[in-house]
């Protein structure tokens, strides 16, 4: 079958809490930015994963906080044309869904939607994508073709697909069940016809818009205000906020895909893993001969069929341990058996409760121009190292609570105070008043490295007013 070019239009899901990953993964730097399996990041993998020619440029619907990384990450591969879309607020997959499908059919009214998350290794693109071809015929038919991926074991940690007799290669939808117990995992395994429940869909866009239509009208009411009077915002594209959050929180498959009957599934003709927690890592990192995964500066000693992972320089060491994840940063450290990979998220709620810093955010935190990282603090003061990229300009801004001095440490560095400019190399520092009207900026062609001391009663990011910013930041 020769299929016509840019047929489908790719929407990826770059949302997540940056729970189940923690410490690597926290909600300012979640899991999909990261290179956790091979040298691209998870969002990487997912924008290669549909650069061919059935697909249309992708698109990456994330939340405003996400944008610049989506943006960097994006334009590392090179990719033309990839439009972001910014979620006002969370509103799970059917909102997501149908923004997809509103903006394909503005686009080409036969258009199809693959729907796909951001956060799955395949490394097999190839038979992903001969996949999606599978259930091309079907979509352009009116049927949602949702993607199974075959058991190996009776995981409770997916969602299930039952399938009936095959039509070709594609077999009808009997039914989806929640995560089950392990009594009946262990029985859909043995049955044969149950798959888990991959979460990536393909559909026509007007398929989606009429199933909305009928059985969630008020969402398609409020998604096409959210579209209608969405704002250009640099190179994302804002939709309406006021009209968004109208939109009920419910996932696609609660919404539609369990209340109509034209859904069929086509089996992954590929492998696939939802990184959705620390040993389902190690199931698919390489092993030594003691099956033992290990990322970073790890020495172990008579250790077996763990998952050790140290960040930041850290020397991770661990004697006599068994079936265990260790995962050490610069701020914390997280052990724990590997069949109660599932409950660090219990960890994160408690670290939010106590309002500890560590669950929401690294000691590195990334900005449009770059990225900071703290290095030291104390009372009245606090050490940052801070990276900003050729070409960029932090914010003209001033603080009402504390002063700065910067050194810089490689690079140039362009620094306004108040009406004075001054070009830094290596080695040339400057003091910022308190109240002083200050900028940074990096004239050069490689990344300026700088160290920045704070003082001052109040040193929170809070303590920031600007008058100038590159990127439309709000004060």
């Amino acid at each position: 079958m020769t299929l016509e070019k840019n047929l489908i239009d790719p929407f990826i899901l770059s949302g997540g809490s940056g729970t189940r990953l923690w410490p690597l993964s926290r909600s300012t730097y979640p899991k999909q930015f990261q290179p956790l399996v091979g040298e691209l990041s998870l969002l990487q993998q997912s924008c290669a994963r549909v650069s061919a020619p059935l697909f249309n440029s992708p698109s990456v619907l994330c939340n405003s906080d996400h944008r610049f990384l989506v943006a960097e990450q994006v334009q590392q591969l090179k990719l033309d044309d990839v439009r972001i879309i910014l979620e006002p607020v969370p509103r799970n997959t059917a909102p997501a869904a149908l923004i997809a499908a509103l903006m394909a059919a503005a686009r080409n009214a036969r258009a199809l939607v693959l729907l796909m998350p951001s956060d799955h290794v395949i490394s097999d693109v190839a038979g992903f994508q001969r996949s999606v071809e599978t259930g091309v015929t079907a979509a352009k038919d009116g049927r949602i073709v949702t993607f199974g991926v075959k058991p190996d074991k009776p995981d409770t940690g997916y969602g299930y697909i039952e399938i009936a007799k095959a039509k070709g290669s594609v077999y009808p939808v009997s039914r989806f069940v929640e995560k089950p117990p392990k009594e009946e995992a262990e029985a859909y395994l043995r049955a044969g016809n149950f798959l888990w429940n991959a979460g990536i869909f393909l559909y026509s866009a007007q398929t989606m818009i009429d199933a909305f239509e009928a059985l969630a009208p008020e969402t398609l009411r409020h998604c096409r205000t959210a579209l209608d009077q969405a704002k250009t915002d640099l190179d994302f594209l804002r939709l309406d906020q006021e009209a968004y959050e109208l939109c009920d929180k419910d996932s696609l498959d609660y919404a539609i895909i369990e209340k109509v009957d034209a859904v069929d599934c086509v089996p992954l003709a590929s492998d696939w893993t939802d990184l959705g927690s620390w040993d389902s890592l190690w199931e698919v990192g390489n092993k030594d001969s003691n099956g033992n995964v290990t990322k970073g500066d790890v020495v172990l000693h008579d250790t077996r069929d763990c998952y050790v992972q140290s960040a930041d320089d850290i020397c991770m060491s661990l004697v006599g341990m068994n079936g265990v994840i260790a995962v050490a940063t610069n701020d914390a450290i997280l052990v724990a058996p590997k069949d109660r990979a599932q409950d660090v998220k219990e960890i994160v709620n408690k670290l939010k409760q106590a309002g500890r810093p560590e669950a929401e955010h690294h000691t590195r935190v990334y900005r449009p121009w770059g990225w900071y990282e703290q290095r030291g603090q104390g009372h009245r003061f606090q050490v940052k190292y801070l990276m900003v990229k050729p070409g960029t300009k932090l914010s003209l801004q001033s603080h009402h609570h504390r002063a700065e001095h910067w050194v810089v440490v490689s690079g140039t560095a362009e620094v306004t105070v108040d009406d004075n400019i001054r070009l830094l190399t290596e080695n040339q520092s400057v003091y910022i008043p308190l109240g002083a009207k200050h900028r940074l900026s990096n004239p050069g062609k490689v990344p300026a490295l700088l160290v920045e001391i704070q003082s001052g009663p109040y040193l929170g990011e809070d303590d920031i007013v600007r008058y100038e910013d590159d990127f439309n930041r709000d004060n």
